[in-house]
């Protein structure tokens, strides 16, 4: 599934993942070794033609995990104790992406999100992946209550609501 069907099937939480996102052009993403343990890695999303894509340096450990192993989950920054903004999670695939085209978007998307003067040149050695949505959540604190969202193809959006008394 792309990140476009996603927001097909659930436009409420994929608005919310789509702004926690873009807000910083920052995120965390969940990797798993060759030996199986977890590994955390700060990338750049972009929502580009329907995709999240991301790229990385060749030679990034982050990236060989990839190619080896392309599950993945991607989690919005928490810049708060409160966690009052909300963290979105999505849990997928992450498939190279190989076409020139597809690629040069990125990098368009880039140079404008940092006011680059200059576009990045394609090079083959850069890893670009998208990510293909297999599940997503959002949690928010506010107070001692919260609320949590999870969605999946199967079962689509559920939403639930704690409060703190």
């Amino acid at each position: 599934m792309r990140w476009k069907d996603f927001e097909a099937t659930c436009p409420e939480l994929a608005d919310l993942g789509r702004r926690r996102l873009e807000e910083r052009h920052l995120c965390l993403i969940g990797t798993l070794r060759a030996d199986g343990s977890p590994r955390i890695s700060p990338v750049e999303p972009y929502i580009v033609g329907g995709d999240v894509v991301m790229g990385m340096i060749a030679g990034s450990r982050k990236a060989a995990d990839l190619l080896r192993d392309p599950r993945l989950v991607v989690h919005s920054i928490v810049t708060r104790w409160e966690a009052d903004e909300g963290d979105f999670k999505l849990s997928g695939v992450a498939v190279p992406v190989p076409d020139p085209a597809r690629r040069q978007a990125l990098y368009e998307a880039m140079a404008e999100a940092h006011a680059w003067r200059e576009l990045p040149t394609d090079d083959p050695a850069y890893h670009v992946f998208c990510v293909e949505p297999v599940s997503a959540a959002y949690v928010r604190f506010e107070g001692s209550s919260w609320q949590d969202w999870t969605w999946d193809p199967k079962r689509g959006l559920r939403k639930r609501y704690h409060t703190g008394d």
